[in-house]
């Protein structure tokens, strides 16, 4: 027993970047179980057609405020463990910044909804342009959490993205049961929770940097510098995240919408190692010796793509039933572009990782140029496919672009970084490593 209690304080506290990575993951864990559950509440209460009203709505706060976000949470990573002694400047530096970014993005968005939603109804693009109002507020929102990343406040982290989801959970569930649920009453359901803990982030990091507004240049210089070069990268990552639901919300019907982000929805569950080991590699590699860099990488993503193959083949066959069984007989032909996506999530998580070194040595640059090719490919290839073969098409059109991004990430350390890329195949001491972790910590 004071084993076992030993081994959980470990984990809780979250310092070494295993027992962060292990905390992000059981935090992500929960935050799945309960999106899961959202999700079976609104899709067997609205079922594809309302599904996708939804998710139209929902879509365009998000995918503007990420598009606008000018690198930021890059540059504060980088910046935040390169300059620990300007900590106060740069996060007021960020704050101003985020601001005026984030109301060019609810303005962008509120004028060009209607060519956003053009299958849609006036009530629902109308709700959406309302919806925008929270755009500032979604940018924010990252800004925050990657201060908070970055200096190493993984628990509260963990906590705070943990809250949100249960609070949907609960508010969705009392809809449901009231008969209240409407694709309208969803999106503020999935939003309304958010409001606290951002007010709660924001009281929390302005008491802890007490920003001020003046003598703040070379804090901009910093941000804006770092930021510009990982802008391209995070740009078109979000392109290449987004766009898909960009197209297929206005090249299908809302119910193809539904059905499309119901299997992106639980494909993207499987990319949970991955994105748990991003949170915390860079942080913690950031500034390092190259060679450093490189060693860490490898073993995270050897071991993450390992364990999120593993779960990717054990869901592939049950996963008919389970959508029948949790989502309702309409969503059981999601399967097929499901499948199509688990493979696109395990190459694609592996991608990220590997791209983690590029930042951590201050070459953000190079990745716009892998995320460029990955755009080109992804665009072309949607608007071929999706009109041939439906929501597979998009399926497909994200795996081929995906493995070109992999492909040319491996490329890049050699030409790049003048290192030898990383090795995929997990090893003996990746597997003797994972065993220390779990049983001899």
């Amino acid at each position: 027993m004071k084993a076992i209690r030993s081994r959980v304080q470990w984990v809780l506290n979250g310092r070494s970047s295993t027992a962060a990575t292990l905390q992000t993951v059981m935090a992500r864990i929960l935050v799945l179980a309960a999106n899961m559950g959202t999700g079976i509440i609104t899709s067997r209460a609205l079922e594809p057609q309302g599904r996708g009203e939804y998710n139209a709505i929902a879509l365009w706060p998000q995918f503007l405020a990420y598009l606008l976000m000018l690198g930021l949470p890059s540059a504060i990573q980088y910046n935040f463990k390169r300059h620990p002694e300007k900590e106060s400047e740069l996060f007021s530096a960020a704050l101003g910044l985020s601001m005026v970014l984030g109301l060019f993005a609810m303005t962008l968005g509120i004028v060009f909804m209607p060519r956003f939603l053009p299958q849609y109804s006036a009530d629902v693009i109308r709700f959406a342009q309302w919806y925008m109002i929270l755009a500032p507020i979604v940018l924010l929102t990252e800004i925050f959490f990657s201060i908070l990343e970055a200096n190493q406040e993984f628990t509260f982290v963990n906590q705070l993205r943990s809250l949100q989801p249960l609070f949907t959970l609960a508010i969705l569930g009392a809809l449901a049961l009231t008969e209240w649920l409407t694709p309208l009453t969803a999106a503020l359901a999935y939003s309304i929770p958010g409001l606290p803990l951002f007010f709660w982030m924001w009281r929390y990091l302005w008491q802890r940097f007490h920003p001020r507004w003046k003598g703040l240049g070379s804090a901009y210089r910093l941000l804006v510098g770092y930021g510009i070069r990982a802008y391209g990268m995070n740009l078109l990552g979000t392109l290449a995240e987004k766009i898909d639901q960009a197209l297929v919300v206005t090249m299908l019907s809302p119910a193809s919408m539904g059905l499309y982000t119901l299997a992106l929805s639980v494909s993207r569950m499987l990319g949970l190692f991955h994105s748990s080991t991003i949170t915390v590699l860079l942080p913690k590699i950031a500034a390092r010796p190259i060679e450093e860099v490189v060693a860490l990488t490898g073993r995270a993503v050897r071991v993450s793509t390992a364990v999120t193959v593993v779960v990717a083949l054990a869901v592939s066959i049950p996963i008919p039933f389970l959508i029948q069984l949790l989502y309702g007989d309409k969503f059981v032909e999601a399967v097929g572009v499901f499948r199509i996506l688990s493979a696109e999530i395990a190459i694609g998580g592996a991608a990220w990782v590997l791209a983690q070194a590029f930042m951590a040595v201050g070459r953000p640059g190079a990745l716009t140029v892998v995320e460029a090719i990955s755009v080109l490919v992804t665009v072309p290839l949607l608007l071929i496919l999706i009109p041939i073969y439906g929501l597979e098409g998009a399926g497909w059109s994200l795996l081929i672009s995906t493995i070109f991004r992999l492909v040319c990430l491996l490329a890049g350390y050699p030409l790049l970084l003048k290192v030898r890329p990383p090795s995929l195949i997990a090893t003996r001491n990746d597997i003797d490593f994972l065993r220390q972790v779990f049983f001899h910590q």
